[in-house]
């Protein structure tokens, strides 16, 4: 150009410094610049902007508030293009007061890059020397500055206000993200970041604000996160707050998409309803509890089953029992002592007996006799001869006291050929032969014409009377 006589102007200059440093060439771009100024050529804000940026690329950063300076000297303006260079410059190499000064003068010109991530990173710049206050003024400023903001901007500083205790300046940032719904604007380029929801999420659900905390995180939720730790927050704060029905749809919500439930989550949600006197609902959260492959402790299963017995959900208690028992734990039997009684006494002896069984395969003998003597008692006749009849059969330690009881409740109401029945077991399994009544018994068999019964008892009795005094004799023989 200049061997054609062809001076060049600022355009040409600016063209050749920008082309420079996007190759990073600085020294050509400088060597540029010096020419233009020595050509009596005024480098307009363009020219200062490339060096700067190139400055910047290169590391320079000196370089390139020294021409920030001097621009500023010429009353060459800067532009935005010119601060969304320098900014995140100053915040790499954590000059925060130019950072700050800069922002300052950007708000006082109503002038700032559109760049959204200048500010974020402007912000981080802040909070990583401890200065939240400042990064916050970098939000109020984008404001003023008319730059919309995004769910990163919010994110940042919920974070840091949460690190350094500021909950409540924190909780005032979320209720303008939930109102505004900025998580779900689809121009945001920018998410929450789990540093920042989860603090936030957990402070709320341990401060009776769940509900809060739940709107939020179904914001989030629609963005696609499925966060286990804020999920399980979500169950916890529900439940401490009586609200064990929206725990449950939480919980419900985890088991849908594969989430993984913890097991403190399923006690808290058990003891909330509990608390709120609904035992079906509690007995369903503890049902939820074990199909997850968690084993409740003792005291879960005792608080669950006190609770049905309350309610007189007999049944139910039970089948919690069975839970309890099949899952190896062998505890509370003074509950469990109870629901048998309640199930005999309600004459469910298919399940009583079911349950006596399991008992004995896990090791544990009920109290046979308590049981039977509390049925003659009320009256129950029938019932205890079932429960007795399962006791011989099972091989079961039982008194002869209380072999004789019933057999007397049997004879009071008539049931002779029962009495017959059992006792003849009686006699065949432990040899038992001195009940008082049983005279009575064979009077009334032949008396209703079941003679041969009544022969069949008379000489087992008989045979078993002898073989016990030969036994006697024997002993007496050998002691002399």
């Amino acid at each position: 150009m200049k061997e054609a006589g062809i001076q060049p102007g600022v355009i040409t200059y600016n063209t050749m410094i920008y082309g420079y440093h996007r190759v990073d060439k600085m020294q050509e771009a400088e060597k540029m610049f010096v020419e233009m100024k020595a050509g009596d050529i005024a480098p307009n804000e363009i020219s200062y902007t490339s060096m700067i940026k190139g400055y910047v690329t290169a590391g320079q950063l000196d370089d390139a508030l020294r021409l920030y300076q001097e621009m500023k000297s010429l009353d060459v303006k800067p532009n935005e293009f010119t601060y969304a260079c320098l900014l995140p410059g100053l915040c790499d190499a954590e000059k925060v007061l130019e950072a700050k000064n800069m922002l300052n003068e950007m708000a006082e010109r109503h002038i700032a890059p559109k760049d959204k991530s200048v500010y974020l990173k402007l912000m981080a710049c802040h909070c990583k020397v401890g200065d939240v206050d400042a990064a916050a003024d970098v939000l109020k400023a984008m404001d003023s500055l008319s730059i919309p903001t995004e769910a990163g901007h919010y994110s940042i500083l919920i974070e840091n206000f949460c690190k350094i205790g500021a909950y409540d300046r924190a909780v005032d940032l979320l209720d303008k993200v939930i109102e505004s719904e900025i998580i779900l604007l689809p121009e945001s380029q920018s998410e929450i970041e789990v540093a920042a929801y989860n603090p936030i999420i957990s402070f709320l659900c341990t401060t009776g604000q769940t509900q809060k905390a739940e709107i939020f995180f179904r914001q989030l939720m629609k963005k696609g996160v499925m966060d286990l730790a804020a999920f399980n927050e979500l169950i916890r704060g529900h439940a401490r707050e009586g609200s064990p029905d929206q725990a449950y749809e939480i919980l419900k919500i985890m088991e849908r998409r594969g989430i993984l439930r913890e097991a403190e989550s399923y006690n808290l949600l058990v003891e909330s309803y509990l608390k709120k006197g609904e035992s079906a609902d509690a007995k369903t959260a503890l049902d939820n509890m074990l199909d997850s492959g968690y084993v409740p402790e003792s005291a879960l299963f005792r608080s669950v089953m006190d609770s049905l017995l309350a309610d007189d959900r007999i049944q139910t208690a039970s089948r919690v029992m069975k839970c309890m028992l099949e899952k190896g734990v062998m505890e509370n039997l003074d509950l469990v002592e109870k629901i048998l009684e309640k199930l005999l006494l309600r004459e469910h002896v298919v399940e009583a007996i079911g349950r006596i069984n399991l008992l004995l395969k896990s090791g544990i003998k009920p109290n046979f006799n308590h049981l039977l003597s509390m049925l003659c008692e009320q009256q129950k006749t029938l019932v205890a001869l079932k429960v007795l009849d399962f006791g011989l059969e099972k091989d079961c330690d039982m008194d002869c006291k209380t072999y004789e009881k019933v057999l007397d409740a049997l004879m009071a109401s008539g049931k002779t050929l029962k009495a017959y029945s059992i006792l003849y077991k009686i006699v065949q399994r432990s040899g038992v032969t001195d009940w008082k009544s049983s005279d009575e018994l064979i009077k009334s068999l032949n008396e209703q014409g079941n003679t041969r019964q009544a022969d069949a008892i008379s000489r087992m009795l008989n045979a078993e009377d002898r073989a016990r005094r030969n036994k006697k004799i024997k002993i007496q023989a050998a002691a002399a």
